[in-house]
């Protein structure tokens, strides 16, 4: 792979598929973070502050349980989903490197 010198950085950055892919990556990226923290750290703040999840929802099972094991199909739902979208980051970065000179 060939190194990129700063002027070459400066108009590769400038070109519309580079802006492209910045763009898109922050429209997935962004979004994603902040609903995984919001509804991450939504547990051990309802439970320390609230009574909410201390309801009954399956027999002895309360809200809080549920929540919990929705934050393990959150995260999984999540990467799965990233995982998806890097592929589609990589499709753009290998277009943007031979478009610019690059070996792959």
């Amino acid at each position: 792979m060939t190194k990129i010198q700063d002027h070459e950085y400066t108009h590769i950055a400038q070109s519309p598929h580079f802006r492209a892919l910045m763009y898109k990556k922050k429209r997935f990226i962004i979004p994603a973070t902040i609903f995984f923290l919001v509804f991450y750290l939504a547990l051990p703040l309802l439970t320390s502050y609230t009574t909410i999840l201390n309801q009954s929802a399956i027999g002895p099972i309360s809200w809080a349980w549920i929540f919990a094991f929705a934050q393990f199909i959150m995260t999984w739902t999540l990467c799965t989903l990233y995982v998806r979208k890097a592929a589609k980051f990589d499709h753009m970065v290998r277009k943007l490197s031979r478009e610019w000179g690059g070996q792959q």
